[in-house]
Order: structure tokens, then sequence, then C-alpha cells
């Protein structure tokens, strides 16, 4: 005899476990603060980002040398890429903020020409902002500047394994407003209760392993989230390739931050006519970047803690190192590797790297370089050398990233325009610019009407009792034309307002008729 499942009532469906946590009460001031609605003003948001622009000039030689102490990052890199960084992100949203808030306005149908319809942004509400070690700075600064800019509170989880950093980050609630935005720091524990809590938003920056919990958090309440996760970036060379300049490009990239970035090339496909030269070139750059001892350059990160050296160390057991490959765990240092004869079984091919570990892998041509990515799950970024534009044309369209980037690494998340997030695996959403504006916002759809008698001749057709010439009619103004896609707002009012009484002609007309 079969069984039925019981299905709870819908209502208890909607009844979540309220847990009470030490950071509830302090949530729960930020939530008052959003009913609020003082967070919705252009000035309070403009408030704010030049606050958060006064905190980081205020304390720019503080974060510069907190990253050299957690990390060993030089100072080009730190300032570059984490300060500097963040500055161009505020004063670009300082810019443009009062254009992004305006409503979107968005083609419209003969139906609703003399109508209103737009897009309006407006804020989740409290936004959990959890930051990563990698680049401290930037990876907290730049999701704040999207939850500012798209009007929402926000708590603010540090990362614990840059302490230093996370110490400065610290008196950035001495410039924001106190009950608006709260900064949490501490490790496991701290992100373990501080998920406990209800958000309308969570932004997530880390591995993919730790992006699942998140994801799983979020899902109690189905809250909507931004996940900038990682994966096994490829780069694929061609023959046709300038190779040295090729070169130098990739190991720039590779070796930034000690390897130590999402978007770092994780591994090299190079095709076999030009394999060989360019291990033998990686000799000659690397004495270039970093001289004949990489321990000794100032420019040259260290790992992030020693267990994290010491998976590297292991990940190169039984590989074929043709440079590098010194080790010390205690003072988590790993010179510039770089791994020939790599397959694709190899322990170095099996997880995203995350070090200054560069496998060079031998493929006969574009189709094999594709089918090997192809494989493998979606990587936050994908490179491609080439000069021909076919080659670039068609790992383009048949291979599937976040982003990508052509004859170059990791220069795109410069460009403030450009979308930046993962597909798949390596995470959900986008930010940057703009970008980050809508990352925060609620895109609410509207359609605003008056109680215009035009209108309205027209859209009476629509009421009960149904007559079957209506059909047709209907039929007719709805239908998809190309004509009308350029009509918004107010541009084409006059159009709008002839055609309208055109239409109420035409109805008069058939209104009449036998």
């Amino acid at each position: 005899m079969a069984t039925v499942e019981r299905v709870k009532p819908f209502h208890l469906l909607q009844e979540h476990e309220k847990v009470q946590t030490r950071y509830t009460e302090d949530v729960e001031v930020l939530r008052k603060t959003f009913a609020s609605g003082k967070t919705k003003s252009l000035a309070w948001r403009k408030d704010q980002i030049r606050k958060l622009q006064q905190f980081i000039e205020d304390h720019y030689e503080d974060l510069v040398n907190a990253a050299e102490k957690d990390i060993g990052k030089s100072r080009m890199e730190s300032v570059l890429y984490e300060v500097e960084f963040v500055l161009n992100d505020i004063r670009g949203a300082d810019i443009e903020l009062e254009g992004w808030m305006k409503a979107e306005s968005v083609p419209k149908t003969l139906m609703t020409v003399l109508d209103r319809s737009f897009v309006h942004s407006e804020p989740y509400g409290v936004a959990l902002i959890i930051g990563a070690w990698n680049y401290p700075v930037q990876l907290v600064i730049s999701p704040l500047v999207g939850a500012i800019t798209a009007g929402n509170c926000a708590v603010i989880k540090t990362a614990e394994l840059s302490p230093n950093t996370s110490k400065v980050m610290s008196k950035l609630t001495e410039y924001l407003d106190k009950e608006a935005f709260l900064l949490i720091n501490g490790g496991v524990e701290e992100a373990t209760e501080i998920l406990k809590e209800k958000f309308d938003f969570i932004f997530y920056t880390g591995s993919v392993s730790v992006g699942k919990i998140i994801y799983a958090a979020a899902q109690k309440y189905l809250t909507p989230v931004t996940l900038e996760l990682g994966g096994k970036s490829p780069v694929y060379v061609h023959s046709d390739v300038d190779l040295e300049m090729t070169v130098r490009r990739i190991l720039w990239g590779k070796f930034v931050n000690a390897g130590q970035t999402c978007v770092a090339p994780d591994y090299v496909m190079c095709h076999e006519s030009v394999h060989d030269k360019f291990i033998s070139s990686t000799h000659k750059i690397i004495r270039e970047f970093f001289g004949e001892n990489p321990r000794e350059s100032p420019d040259f990160a260290r790992i992030v803690t020693q267990r994290h050296t010491k998976r590297l160390v292991d990940l190169l057991k039984d590989a074929d190192i043709v440079l590098g490959g010194d080790a010390d765990i205690e003072q988590r240092y790993l010179a510039p590797t770089v791994v020939q004869n790599v397959r694709a079984t190899d322990p170095v091919m099996q997880e995203e790297l995350f070090g200054p570990i560069l496998p060079v892998l031998r493929v006969k041509n574009l189709d094999e370089a594709i089918s090997f990515i192809n494989a493998r799950d979606k990587p936050l970024a994908a490179y491609v050398f080439a000069a021909h534009e076919s080659i670039v044309s068609r790992f383009l369209n048949e291979t599937s990233s976040g982003s990508a980037c052509v004859n170059d690494v990791m220069v795109h998340l410069s460009v403030e325009g450009l979308p930046f997030g993962g597909v798949g695996s390596s995470g959900i959403g986008r930010y940057h610019g703009k970008h980050s504006f809508d990352c925060f916002s609620n895109k609410k759809a509207v359609l605003q009407r008056d109680f215009s008698w035009i209108g309205e001749a027209v859209g009476r057709r629509r009421y009960p009792p149904y007559k079957i010439g209506n059909i047709d009619f209907f039929k007719w103004i709805l239908k998809r034309r190309k004509s009308y896609l350029a009509f918004t707002s107010i541009l084409p009012f006059l159009y709008g307002t002839c055609f309208g009484l055109f239409l109420a002609a035409i109805y008069s007309f058939l209104s009449s008729s036998p």
C-alpha cells in the first residue's frame, strides 16, 4: 500500500527558527536604521562614500605597511592593487552616483506608449560582506562601495589571516555611520555566528569550499548572494605570438602576490611548436623580475601561512621542476616555480594552486586546449595569447569563463566598465564600477500609468464581458515590432499623444459599427 507523505501547512514553511546570537542586537540596530529610510537619500550615500575615501587617505601608509607585515606584499603591489584600486572605485562612485540612481527607462509597446516604463534601483536592506586575506583592502572596500552607493546598511567581516590589515580596517567604524555599519574582526567562530543572522544580501570572496557553506546559510532565508570564488584559470599560448612578451606578461600575473590572486594564471597550455622556447624563456625573465635569489627580493611576497606553504610544497612532490622549487615552510617562502611535462592527473592539476607554481603543458593545437578546458569546471578567468583573430574568436566562443583577457592576464580587472565575477563553480554575480551598484540593488520593474481617457479608450477593451473582436485587436496592438523599441519615456510624448488619439478614433469607429 502506498504511503502518503504529509506536507507541512504553507504558513509553517514560512517560519524559520529564530536564533539569538551575540550580533543579534547589533544587526537589529542596522535594520532599524534601514527602515528609517535615511540610507536611501543621495546626500547620505555621498556623505558615506566621501568618509570612506577619507578613511583610506588618512590610513594610506598604515594599510600599505600592514600588507607588508601580513604577507610580505611589496609597496608597489599594495599601492596599485589595493589602496589606489579602491580609491579609484570610490572616486568613480562619487562622480557617477547621481546618474546611477536615476530610473532607467525601457522600451515600450504600443499598448503602453503613453505610460512610463522604468527600472527602479532599490537597496536590498542589510547586507553582509565577507572579505578575503589575499587582497584584504580591495576585497572589503570595493564591495562596500557597492553596498553604500546602493543605499544599504552592512555588516563587514574582515579576514582573520591578515591581522595587521584587519586592525587598521577596524578604524573604519570611526568614519562611517555607526547606526548603519558594523565591522567584525575574527575567524571561523565569528563568521559562523554572524551567518546565523538573517541578511537581505550576502557578498563573499574566497574559496569554493567556504562559498558552499555561505550559500547553504543563505538558503535558509532565500537570501540572494554574490560569491566571488576561483578555480584553475587556464592560459593558451598559440604558435604565432611574440613569445618573450607573452612569457613576461604571464609570469608577472602568476607571481604577483606570490600567486595568491584569484584570477592568476593557474596553468599554461603551450602549442607544441613554442613549448620548449616558452620554458627556456622563463629562466631569463624570472631573473629579471626577482634576481638570482628571489628570497632576497623586496618584490616577492610570502605565502599567507605555514600550512598553506606546506600544501604547495606537497603538490610539488614528484613534479618535473625546471625552475625554482626552493622552500622554507617556517618562513612561508616558496620560490617562483615552473613545472614541465605536466599531466592532467598530476597533483598540481587537481586544485586551484593559489601560489607561485606554474605548470606548463604541451598541446598539439587549439582544439586540444579547448577540450582540456571544457572537461573541467568553468574558471573565473581564461587567457589566450594569439595574433590571429580566428584563434582568439574560437577560444572566446568555445570556452566558458567568468571573464577573459586576450594577450595579457589580470589587467581586465582595471576596466571598471567590465563586470567581474565567475560562472558555475567559480562564482555567482558581478561587480566593479556601476556593476557594484547594480549588484547590491534590487532592480524593481515599474509601469506607471495615469487616468487619462486616451489610454483608457484602448485599455477598456480588456474588461469583461469579453468580445471576440477584441482578441484580434489586442493581438495586433501587442504584437512585437521593431519600430517601437526606441520609445522610452518623455521623448516620444508627442508621438504617443497623436497615436493615442488615432487609436481612440479607431475604437470609436469600431464601436459604432453594427
